[in-house]
């Protein structure tokens, strides 16, 4: 787990100063080691940096001023092979094969046998040689044998070519900046600034599909000619001509019509978990499992007691919270483990609360809890931590999930919509639902953001009227059932959003979150079984739940769902900080001249429907965004 970065710059050298600040501006991803891979005039050389270990700086000169045309950056947060063996960029013996990564391959064991039962020898006990070797043995059909999460960069000096690739569901996030002058790319956009040929720039495209999703919708970002590689992606860049081309080496599976019992899907999928669980439960540093007191989390947390004998747990407590700090406890009781509860008081989530906002590199919609949780994981020395995350989209866990046959019923009426003249707020929000003509309507109605005409009236014309509003590049199969809702939850509130924010909240403390959820097997099997038993449009979770009945005291299993946030609403109306906080960044917004200042005092002085006021704080957030990477 780590941090990568680099460029190749495609017509002259450029200083190494580059790659130092970009490697300097995600320190906080790996703090414990740095190495850099520089290349000019078809010569290769690696370096130290000044966080190198001592053994690495006495292997490699440090990195001072020198001109390149490709640099690799890399920090190492030390989780498998904590020994120096384990240093990046790690180079092929021949030297012809350089790659960075960050992330964690659980089966990297199991294909370290097979590629050592056709001749290959290993150094060390990383999954990153394996990656290596695995590379030099099947080439970029690698990607597809990786069960992980991983952001990867490998240089081919005998193909000659470049290749980015990121895993299935985008659990490591990579982005790049395309131009004629060059490509740069990394784990953070922090990093990815601080690089001379890359300018900091307002996407309106990507800030107005984080309006209406609550997230960017990827390749976009928030940043103009900064993009997201899509999950699932390999993107190669010849060295000869700088020709790009961009692969996809996985899909999700399409869903099969064999017959299926319930039993006989519940068995598979608990046996897929334990399987899942026993393999990210591996690190050579303290394992804990987060439980916020739900069904997923805790469902982990009971399984990993039969593959480590010393779990360690924690629940994070935030205002409103009891029942679920309750369940937690009282699960942790249940199964006989440790279980350490962090009260985290108004205070203290105020305390950082501009620094945290800032940390993320776009405008988003609630006080991201995870911060914390990762900040107790670090201050506990826990560097690897198993989160439940990914088991909502899978499972069909989201409470709007269950309104999908309604609106596959109502959409039928769609013509009415534009029979509605009335301009009155509850007649708008009529309309709007009558709007939906696509999957792809129903999952944005569906995260509780701002609506297409909201954002009309909020931004000024003249900047409108350069955005692209056809969104119909992102519409999938559009399948009209649960199927085709599935592709979205997965691809976009997934991959775009959760677990973008759980990387950048972990990273921010030096802490790696794992996903026993997403294991490749895991949702292939879910992914292929027939709507009947994933789905039934009246409890949210069904087969999870019939899984882990057998695991879970009662009032987990019955307790509704619930999001693991602070309650903003409540923050809203009842700190006057948080108001202060909100109307001091109000104010500076409105000068800007984005936004039509009359709207924004609207949306603040009548909040009257329950979500009124994710629009405030996404408004706030973009404030303290644009602050933080315009302003400097």
């Amino acid at each position: 787990m780590c941090g990568i970065t680099g460029y190749y710059s495609f017509h002259k050298s450029i200083s190494s100063t580059n790659i130092l600040e970009m490697n300097q501006a995600i320190r906080h991803r790996g703090p414990d080691d740095e190495g850099f891979w520089m290349y000019s005039n078809g010569e290769g050389a690696s370096f130290s940096g000044n966080d190198s270990t001592q053994k690495i700086k006495e292997q490699f000169p440090v990195l001072k001023e020198k001109n390149s045309n490709i640099a690799l950056g890399f920090r190492r947060l030390s989780i498998i092979d904590l020994s120096e063996k384990g240093h990046q960029p790690m180079l092929s013996k021949n030297k012809q094969i350089i790659i960075t990564f960050n992330g964690e391959i659980y089966n990297f064991k199991k294909l370290r046998k097979e590629l050592e039962s056709l001749g290959h020898s290993f150094c060390s006990t990383s999954d990153t040689e394996v990656i290596l070797k695995a590379y030099q043995e099947w080439g970029s059909s690698t990607f597809a044998k990786l069960d992980g999460m991983f952001a990867v960069c490998i240089v081919d000096l005998i193909s000659q070519k470049l290749i980015l690739a990121r895993d299935r569901v985008g659990m490591k996030p990579l982005f790049y900046h395309h131009s004629k002058e060059a490509m740069v790319w990394g784990s953070e956009i922090k990093a990815l600034l601080k690089n001379q040929l890359v300018k900091a720039e307002i996407n309106w495209n990507g800030v107005y599909t984080n309006f209406l999703f609550q997230t960017t919708l990827a390749p976009q970002t928030c940043f103009q000619n900064i993009f997201s590689l899509e999950p699932a992606s390999f993107m190669t860049i010849d060295l000869k001509n700088q020709k790009i081309t961009t692969e996809k080496f996985w899909r999700l599976p399409s869903h099969s019509e064999k017959n299926i019992s319930d039993e006989e899907a519940v068995k598979r999928i608990d046996e897929l978990l334990s399987e899942s669980i026993s393999e990210q439960l591996y690190a050579d540093v303290p394992v804990a499992v987060m439980m916020s007191g739900g069904i997923d989390s805790t469902l982990i947390a009971s399984k990993s007691k039969s593959f480590s004998a010393n779990v360690n747990t924690y629940t994070i407590s935030y205002p409103f919270s009891e029942e679920e700090v309750h369940n937690a406890s009282l699960a942790a009781r249940h199964f006989g483990i440790s279980h350490e509860i962090k009260k985290v008081n108004d205070e203290e989530a105020l305390e950082d609360l501009k620094e945290n906002i800032q940390h993320f590199e776009e405008p988003y919609s609630s006080f991201e809890v995870l911060i914390n949780a990762a900040k107790y994981a670090h201050n506990q020395n826990f560097k690897v931590v198993l989160s439940g995350n990914g088991a909502d989209e899978l499972f069909a866990g989201y409470s709007h999930t269950l309104k999908l046959n309604r609106w596959l019923l109502m959409r039928n009426f769609n013509f009415i919509g534009p029979l509605i003249f009335t301009k009155d707020k509850f007649s708008q929000r009529v309309k709007n639902y009558f709007s939906q003509d696509h999957m792809f309507d129903f999952f944005r109605q569906s995260q509780i953001s701002m609506r297409p005409m909201e954002v009309k009236s909020l931004i000024t014309p003249a900047i409108y009227s350069k955005i692209d509003l056809h969104l119909s590049k992102y519409h999938l199969s559009e399948g009209k059932n649960y199927a085709g809702y599935f592709e979205y939850d997965m691809k976009y509130s997934l991959s775009s959003h959760h677990v973008f924010r759980d990387d950048l909240s972990a990273m921010k403390y030096s802490v790696e979150f794992r996903y026993p959820y997403l294991s490749n097997n895991l949702i292939d099997y879910v992914s292929a079984l027939p709507e009947n038993i994933r789905f039934n449009g009246i409890q949210n979770k069904p087969l999870l739940r019939k899984a882990a009945k057998k695991y879970l005291p009662q009032e987990v299993l019955n307790m509704p769902k619930k999001g693991f946030s602070f309650p903003v609403n409540y923050f809203i109306k009842n700190e006057q900080k948080v108001r202060d906080f909100i109307t001091e960044n109000l104010e500076s917004l409105k000068k800007r001249n984005f936004f039509n200042a009359a709207v924004i005092d609207e949306w603040w002085n009548h909040q009257e429907h329950e979500y009124d006021w994710v629009k405030i704080w996404q408004l706030v957030t973009f404030e303290l965004w644009y602050q933080k990477y315009f302003e400097k």
